[in-house]
Protein backbone atom coordinates (compact mmCIF):
# COMPACT_ATOMS: atom_id res chain seq x y z
CA UNK A 1 0.00 0.00 0.00
CA UNK A 2 2.85 2.38 0.81
CA UNK A 3 4.43 1.60 -2.57
CA UNK A 4 1.36 3.10 -4.25
CA UNK A 5 0.77 6.02 -1.89
CA UNK A 6 4.31 7.46 -1.86
CA UNK A 7 4.63 8.17 -5.61
CA UNK A 8 1.17 9.74 -5.62
CA UNK A 9 2.11 11.88 -2.61
CA UNK A 10 5.42 12.88 -4.27
CA UNK A 11 3.53 13.98 -7.37
CA UNK A 12 0.88 15.97 -5.53
CA UNK A 13 3.32 17.71 -3.19
CA UNK A 14 5.61 18.53 -6.13
CA UNK A 15 2.65 20.05 -7.94
CA UNK A 16 1.81 22.12 -4.85
CA UNK A 17 5.46 23.20 -4.67
CA UNK A 18 5.33 24.37 -8.28
CA UNK A 19 2.13 26.32 -7.67
CA UNK A 20 3.66 28.00 -4.61
CA UNK A 21 6.72 28.94 -6.64
CA UNK A 22 4.46 30.42 -9.31
CA UNK A 23 2.63 32.51 -6.69
CA UNK A 24 5.98 33.64 -5.29
CA UNK A 25 7.07 34.86 -8.71
CA UNK A 26 3.84 36.53 -9.89
CA UNK A 27 2.28 37.44 -6.56
CA UNK A 28 0.47 40.77 -6.84
CA UNK A 29 1.79 42.24 -3.59
CA UNK A 30 4.23 41.55 -0.77
CA UNK A 31 1.92 39.71 1.69
CA UNK A 32 0.99 37.23 -1.05
CA UNK A 33 4.65 36.58 -1.72
CA UNK A 34 5.41 36.08 1.98
CA UNK A 35 2.55 33.60 2.23
CA UNK A 36 3.81 31.81 -0.90
CA UNK A 37 7.28 31.58 0.63
CA UNK A 38 5.79 30.15 3.82
CA UNK A 39 3.85 27.58 1.81
CA UNK A 40 6.97 26.80 -0.21
CA UNK A 41 8.98 25.80 2.80
CA UNK A 42 6.09 23.76 4.20
CA UNK A 43 5.89 21.87 0.91
CA UNK A 44 9.65 21.29 0.95
CA UNK A 45 9.32 19.86 4.48
CA UNK A 46 6.61 17.52 3.20
CA UNK A 47 8.87 16.38 0.36
CA UNK A 48 11.74 15.71 2.76
CA UNK A 49 9.51 13.67 5.05
CA UNK A 50 8.19 11.67 2.10
CA UNK A 51 11.75 11.05 0.93
CA UNK A 52 12.70 9.92 4.43
CA UNK A 53 9.80 7.48 4.43
CA UNK A 54 10.73 6.20 0.99
CA UNK A 55 14.42 5.70 1.79
CA UNK A 56 13.89 4.67 5.42
CA UNK A 57 16.37 7.20 6.78
CA UNK A 58 15.86 9.38 9.86
CA UNK A 59 18.35 11.97 8.59
CA UNK A 60 15.70 13.54 6.37
CA UNK A 61 13.40 14.07 9.35
CA UNK A 62 16.10 16.08 11.10
CA UNK A 63 16.65 18.17 7.98
CA UNK A 64 12.90 18.81 7.79
CA UNK A 65 12.94 19.98 11.41
CA UNK A 66 15.78 22.40 10.69
CA UNK A 67 13.94 23.80 7.67
CA UNK A 68 10.81 24.24 9.79
CA UNK A 69 12.69 26.26 12.42
CA UNK A 70 14.46 28.40 9.82
CA UNK A 71 11.23 28.97 7.94
CA UNK A 72 9.43 30.09 11.08
CA UNK A 73 12.15 32.56 11.96
CA UNK A 74 12.21 33.85 8.38
CA UNK A 75 8.45 34.33 8.30
CA UNK A 76 8.48 36.23 11.59
CA UNK A 77 11.32 38.46 10.39
CA UNK A 78 9.62 39.23 7.08
CA UNK A 79 6.34 39.97 8.82
CA UNK A 80 8.02 42.35 11.27
CA UNK A 81 9.76 44.06 8.37
CA UNK A 82 6.46 44.37 6.50
CA UNK A 83 4.68 45.89 9.51
CA UNK A 84 7.38 48.21 10.85
CA UNK A 85 9.98 48.61 8.14
CA UNK A 86 12.63 47.40 10.60
CA UNK A 87 13.43 43.94 11.95
CA UNK A 88 15.34 44.90 15.10
CA UNK A 89 14.09 47.37 17.64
Amino acid sequence: MLDIALPIAFTLVSFALALSLLRLIIGPDLPDRILALDTLYINSIALLILLGLYLGSALYFEAALLIAVMGFVGTVALSKYLLRGDIME
